[in-house]
């Protein structure tokens, strides 16, 4: 008995008192499991939204991140306010400790602020979603979560790359799956002067058409945009769906040109200069010329 009352008035006894406000390990014990649950019931609620109602609703990924990501901070500052009020601590008391917060937020927080306001505009405005493929400062690849600080993106080399939120609202960026992911992508190659180019058009569309990734609709075209000067340089547009495979389908097109152009025996000239050597007569010989005619 004796050894629990000890041990009972070891976690009851205060630890900190400040003003009328006294912590104990219990108190402080209680209000790090008020904050657990918050956190536990925050994933099993929006967990049962994923599961239900976002399904019912159709809503798509980019949509139920936002949702659930807003009402999670939602939970934890509710629960972080009954916390405080559990500790005993006056909130209106927190109005003083809030204006000096923000002012350190202005000065030594500042990256941290702007990264968290981008955050929230993310997800309220949309312009990119969890799963667009985007190119941000040199970043190419998928997003695959928008967090409060940062978004993550996910290479096509199955890199993860940490990008600050402010980027995203300060930068431009190219977003592939923006409204619409259908993307057109350019194929360019040059042949020679003496090629046919009615039959380099032929060959061109026939080879897009026989891409399996290339949409019917709208039609590949192809445009004699260049006199170059060694070659006739052609353009080929083709209209794909995914842009994540823009670079692989571009690939697949160059190898089926390379072949479709040897098979027909239409050249793709490489680089040439013409180099004009005119001869002359060495300093010696003509010094020794002109003595003589003296």
């Amino acid at each position: 008995m004796e050894a629990l009352g000890r041990i009972e008035n070891l976690v009851y006894a205060p630890l900190l008192q400040f003003q009328d406000v006294s912590l104990s390990l219990m108190l402080l014990l209680q209000t790090v499991t008020i904050l657990l649950v918050a956190a536990i019931l925050s994933r099993l609620f929006i967990r049962f939204l994923r599961r239900t109602l976002f399904t019912r609703a159709r809503l798509t990924l980019g949509i139920q991140e936002s949702i659930a990501r807003v009402l999670h901070y939602i939970i934890i500052v509710l629960a972080l306010f009954i916390a405080l009020e559990h500790l005993g601590i006056d909130l209106t008391a927190l109005a003083a400790v809030g204006a000096i917060l923000m002012v350190g937020i202005g000065f030594g927080l500042q990256n941290i602020a702007s990264n968290f306001i981008s955050g929230l505009i993310l997800l309220f405005e949309r312009p990119i979603q969890v799963g667009d493929f985007v190119e941000v400062k040199g970043v190419l690849g998928t997003v695959r979560a928008i967090n409060a600080r940062s978004t993550t993106v996910e290479t096509q080399d199955n890199v993860s790359i940490i990008v600050p939120n402010s980027h995203f609202i300060a930068e431009s960026v190219t977003n592939w799956s923006y409204r619409d992911s259908r993307t057109r992508i350019h194929v360019r190659v040059g042949v020679s002067y003496e090629a046919d180019v009615d039959q380099v058009e032929k060959i061109l569309i026939e080879v897009a058409a026989a891409q399996p990734e290339v949409v019917a609709d709208p039609p590949p075209t192809v445009q004699f945009y260049e006199f170059g000067d060694s070659a006739l340089n052609f353009d080929l547009l083709v209209w794909i769906d995914d842009p994540r495979r823009q670079f692989f389908i571009g690939s697949d097109l160059n190898f089926s040109i390379v072949r479709a152009f040897r098979a027909n025996d239409i050249q793709i000239p490489f680089p040439q200069r013409d180099l004009h050597l005119v001869s002359a007569v060495p300093l010696q010989v003509r010094a020794e010329t002109t003595s003589d005619k003296e």
